[in-house]
């Protein structure tokens, strides 16, 4: 019988790479600082590496959801740059109040709930207890404790509105995504 991988997820804007204005034009997507050396530590511990993002901009029709296959492209390719793989980026096109009737709608992929997280672990074999979702606002948080991740909240300002629940304790909070790395790789020594 073949053992699970365990996985790493990550939002895009603010986590993995700067949040920018235009989100979608790939030539001006870049990995936050620290970003490529926290991708090569998690690598080198056998994690997977998944992006799952809200994408709600389709929904108000800001941009085409084909748009983001060229953004799934520039995630690779920075990714390989860092002599890392992108194994899956997972999006959620929806919002309920979008503009675009086919994309208003509440869905079980818009996080936080974990659809997403759900989703790649069923196509990627994925142990979903044994992974790790790392994300700037606590809706990340709540989506990757909802499918049964550990978490880490890396506050760099982006959440605003601070609403505590069950769902929304990370494991860990940190500066930004390399010291998210550094906590992973410290539970993962404690584990050993």
């Amino acid at each position: 019988m073949a053992m699970s991988k365990r996985a790493v997820f990550l939002d895009k804007d603010g986590t993995l790479t700067d949040d920018i204005a235009s989100s979608t034009e790939p030539r001006g997507i870049t990995l936050c600082s620290g970003a490529g050396a926290a991708l090569r530590l998690l690598a080198g511990l056998d994690y997977r590496i998944f992006v799952v993002s809200n994408q709600d901009g389709v929904a108000h029709g800001h941009f085409a959801e084909a748009a983001l296959e060229p953004v799934r492209h520039r995630l690779a390719d920075l990714l390989f740059r860092e002599h890392c793989s992108l194994d899956g980026f997972y999006y959620c096109p929806h919002h309920p109040q979008g503009r675009l009737q086919e994309y208003a709608l509440d869905c079980l992929c818009r996080k936080p709930m974990p659809g997403l997280l759900l989703q790649a672990a069923r196509e990627h074999d994925i142990d979903l207890h044994g992974s790790w979702m790392i994300g700037g606002i606590l809706h990340d948080v709540e989506a990757g404790n909802r499918a049964g991740c550990r978490t880490v909240l890396v506050d760099s300002g982006n959440e605003t509105e601070w609403k505590l629940g069950m769902y929304r304790l990370p494991t860990r909070v940190v500066a930004d995504i390399h010291a998210a790395a550094v906590v992973i790789a410290a539970a993962e020594g404690a584990n050993r």
